[in-house]
């Protein structure tokens, strides 16, 4: 039998998106790339701890969850959280950025300075403006004044984002025009933390870095893995977590890697998707060592 691997989730280098395992192996994914794994036959998901720890109990997990946490796993890492507020004392910079996902879909967040545009990247923002920099509270303070006064969520489903991924418009201009309105709306605003220093305008484009540019439609998603299962295909494009693989038989699929947590994993020849596929209610642009 081949050698199982645990993979603990997709990340964004300079080269672009990486999938790494339990004991430090990553994997490249270049556009292109033969995506090939099985799930091990028997196999049951398992909890994958909390903070860098172990689950103390191994805790079964559902294969349509895209956290692998059990309940009390998920507890602990969420109190940990920036977005728990429970970090107050965090000394810190931080950024306050405005991100656009497809039309009508723009979020205000917070990242950490010295992530750089990473949390971009995983979040698959097509683009995105920088609007300041400041203590952690104050970057929150200012998150909250735009949610207020401008009605700008701090999150967007991932559902919505992979619907419109294969029709955005051409141009990055035409990408950034909600953002470019909104930023200048958000510096107007009073009320901003005096501590936030603010960002000019200057959007940043990852139509090119994802590979959207001529995106061809997805027919539909995997909900989840299950022991025995497959999942093959050729690497089209990748966005936040998202892989849009072609596959033999299916057309594109959307494999969002999380679901690959927890489980224990097998290179796999035949390269078919054979583990549950849930098929869009719509066309997709308007409807909702392994490798």
């Amino acid at each position: 039998m081949a050698q199982a691997w645990k993979c603990s989730g997709l990340r964004w280098s300079a080269d672009g998106p990486v999938l790494r395992w339990e004991g430090g192996r990553r994997s490249g994914l270049a556009r292109g790339k033969r995506v090939a794994f099985g799930v091990v036959e028997g196999g049951v998901r398992t909890c994958v701890g909390a903070r860098g720890h172990p689950c103390p109990v191994r805790a079964a997990v559902s294969g349509r969850s895209t956290g692998a946490r059990c309940e009390e796993c998920a507890r602990l890492d969420r109190a940990h959280s920036v977005a728990a507020d429970t970090l107050a004392d965090d000394p810190r910079p931080y950024r306050v950025y405005l991100a656009w996902f497809g039309p009508g879909m723009v979020k205000v967040g917070i990242t950490a300075y010295e992530r750089g545009s990473a949390r971009l990247l995983e979040q698959g923002a097509v683009c995105f403006s920088w609007l300041g920099t400041g203590p952690l509270m104050a970057a929150r303070r200012t998150e909250e004044l735009l949610r207020a006064a401008l009605s700008v969520p701090d999150r967007i489903p991932y559902g919505a984002k992979r619907a419109v991924r294969s029709a955005l418009p051409e141009s990055a201009a035409e990408r950034a025009a909600e953002i470019a309105a909104l930023h200048r709306r958000a510096v107007a605003l009073a009320g901003w933390p005096e501590s936030l220093e603010r960002a000019p305008y200057e959007p940043v484009d990852h139509v090119g870095v994802f590979g959207l540019a001529g995106l061809t439609a997805a027919a539909g998603e995997v909900s989840e893995l299950a022991a025995g299962g497959t999942v093959g295909g050729r690497l089209v494009a990748a966005a936040g977590p998202d892989l849009h693989l072609e596959t033999e038989g299916a057309g594109i699929v959307v494999l969002d890697t999380r679901l690959m947590t927890g489980w224990e994993l097998v290179p796999a020849d035949g390269g078919r998707t054979t583990v549950p596929v849930r098929g869009f209610k719509e066309a997709t642009g308007v409807q909702d060592g392994l490798f």
